[in-house]
């Protein structure tokens, strides 16, 4: 049971004997009948009006009750609508205080929703109204009367964040742009002309409208100050030029240089009349000192063609070079001739530079491969040697890689440009292949010098029996010297001394050793092993000068028994020897001039 059935039932007992109570009473008093029906009529009124007041009390109370649910269930619709939610949903058995309780909280808590939304929405307008007004901007299109739903208030965020970005952006750009304006507007020594200048300049930066339109036309007046700052520049550079080829030409002395130092570097307006006034100063002594200024042009044109590697016949093409009447219209044709020249080499300077890389490089080799033939350089004490073949090694692989790059440089100009490139008068390429066939036969005659010089030394040696020792003893292990005796002399002689300079030194020194002697035998050759020598070739030289003395009448002399003209193969020489002994010399003869040993 219910606490308040209980107490509802309490109360009902209370009352029960609350009226016996009452009639005790009466009845003691002694009241009559008449008068306890009226008192008992009296309470039971009291009672019945005081419980129906209090009943009406509670229907009001319901009502009301009702009433808040039926007006929280309208306004929830309307609020769920307006935010763009789900529809508010009563709960199942709820009581009629539950019911109102909840829907109240629930309108509140949308209400609150609501207010929000629309303060942020304020927020956003008021921010993004601020950004239009600097940048000039259509405002976001959203309903300021609405509730904005909460995809429409992300968007709008995004699009402050962006908008709030660009305007950032834009002002980076525009304080850029300012100050470059400022620092050309100072070069140039001008002052705003505009009204649109004048805000640019002058203006602060913060209150400058940003829009596209003015930072456009902030660009444009940038460009067209920097477009005068650069014609200003060229303007002077041009001046500078000029006056610093004048100054070479008329030899115009350092302390009158110094004093345009400080225009030689700035652009300024007062810069460019102090150029020009110094030009017009120049121009006017060239004209006084006229042949000295073209005969130092000349000498610049002479530097130019070097540098282009003209031919003469291109050097010649220029008439005008050696005329001796040095006239205004002469010293014109000079400067628009090196004014050509000029351009001609700035046109073609990466395939000059690499012609010129490689004369470099080509005489370094020459210089280089000359000293290696030259005997003296192994007289180096100080490491020159070996850096010297170090850098002719290195050159024998660069040069046919820098000669394959020009190539292709040259066939890549060449095509672009519709013409041959020459250097000398000739293609560059001609010439290079020219150099390397003149070196080449350039050591081929210095090599046939070389085989001349030892034919005939090796000539010298076999028919007169004289060699200068050499300073430096041929490498491997030395040999004794032999002792021979000749009519009863004593001699000294190297074996291999005459074999190793009339063959260049290939025979080796065991193939040098004495063959046995056989006087029945003559002057035969020992042949029974590969490359061995003639027995008559082992005796001593001077055996052959010693020969010659006793050699009768009619019987041919050694100079019979010769080289040929290069020295040549061992068999030659073994087969002449063998036939000029077999035909004309008596063994006898020659072997009596021989003591045993």
């Amino acid at each position: 049971m219910r606490v308040s059935e209980v107490h509802a039932a309490e109360s009902v007992a209370y009352l029960n004997r609350a009226l016996v109570k009452l009639q005790d009473i009466w009845e003691e008093i002694g009241i009559p009948e008449e008068q306890r029906v009226k008192r008992t009529s009296d309470v039971h009124k009291h009672i019945k009006s005081l419980l129906d007041l209090m009943i009406e009390e509670e229907e009001q109370l319901k009502k009301h009750l009702l009433l808040n649910i039926e007006k929280c269930r309208k306004e929830l619709a309307i609020l769920c609508s307006e935010l763009q939610c789900p529809p508010f949903k009563e709960g199942d058995g709820r009581t009629i205080l539950q019911l109102e309780k909840e829907s109240r909280t629930h309108l509140e808590m949308l209400e609150k929703h609501k207010q929000e939304r629309l303060k942020e929405l304020k927020d956003l307008a008021d921010k993004d109204h601020e950004l239009c007004d600097i940048m000039c901007t259509t405002p976001f299109s959203i309903d300021k009367s609405a509730v904005p739903s909460v995809k429409q208030l992300e968007s709008f965020r995004i699009y402050i964040d962006d908008l709030i970005k660009e305007k950032d952006r834009r002002h980076d750009e525009f304080v850029s742009i300012r100050k470059q304006v400022l620092v050309c507007m100072d070069e140039l020594e001008q002052q705003p002309e505009t009204s649109f200048e004048t805000d640019v300049v002058c203006e602060d930066e913060e209150a400058f409208c940003l829009s596209n339109e003015n930072i456009a036309d902030v660009k444009l007046l940038l460009s067209r100050l920097q477009e005068r700052k650069a014609e200003n520049e060229f303007l002077c550079s041009d001046f500078r030029t000029k006056i610093k080829e004048l100054w070479e030409r008329l030899q115009i002395p350092q302390d009158e240089r110094k004093d345009l130092s400080e225009h030689m570097v700035n652009s300024k307006k007062k810069n460019i009349e102090a150029l020009q006034t110094e030009l017009q100063r120049l121009e006017l002594l060239k004209i006084q000192s006229m042949k000295s200024v073209i005969e130092s042009i000349r000498a610049e044109i002479a530097l130019l063609w070097n540098k282009c590697f003209f031919s003469s016949e291109q050097q010649e093409a220029f008439l005008v070079y050696h005329n001796d009447d040095f006239t205004e219209e002469l010293l014109n044709l000079h400067e628009t001739e090196v004014r050509r020249l000029k351009k001609y080499y700035e046109d073609h300077e990466e395939l000059f530079e690499g012609v010129t890389k490689w004369q470099d490089s080509w005489t370094l080799y020459l210089e280089l491969d000359k000293k290696a033939n030259d005997p003296s350089r192994f007289n180096n004490r100080g490491g020159n040697l070996l850096k010297e073949e170090k850098q002719r090694a290195d050159l024998q692989k660069t040069l046919p890689k820098l000669e394959k790059s020009l190539k292709s440089q040259i066939d890549a100009w060449e095509q672009e440009n519709g013409k041959e490139f020459s250097v000398n008068g000739q293609q560059f390429l001609e010439y290079v292949q020219q150099q390397w066939e003149k070196h080449h036969e350039e050591k081929e005659r210095e090599k046939l010098e070389r085989q001349q010089k030892k034919s005939k030394q090796t000539q010298e040696e076999m028919f007169y029996g004289t060699r200068t020792p050499s300073k430096r003893r041929p490498p491997g292990p030395t040999t004794p010297a032999k002792l021979r005796k000749f009519n009863g002399t004593s001699t000294v002689s190297t074996p291999n001394s005459f074999l190793s300079s009339g063959l260049g030194g290939t025979m080796s020194q065991s193939y040098m050793q004495k063959p046995p002697l056989s006087a029945s035998k003559g002057l035969g050759l020992w042949t029974s092993g590969r490359g061995r020598m003639p027995r008559a070739l082992e005796r001593n030289k001077e055996n052959i000068s010693h020969v010659n003395r006793n050699i009768p009448c009619g019987t041919p002399k050694p100079q019979d028994l010769t080289f040929n003209s290069v020295a040549g193969s061992y068999s030659d020489f073994a087969k002449d020897l063998a036939k000029a002994s077999k035909s004309n010399v008596t063994p006898g003869l020659l072997n009596s001039t021989i003591s045993n040993q």
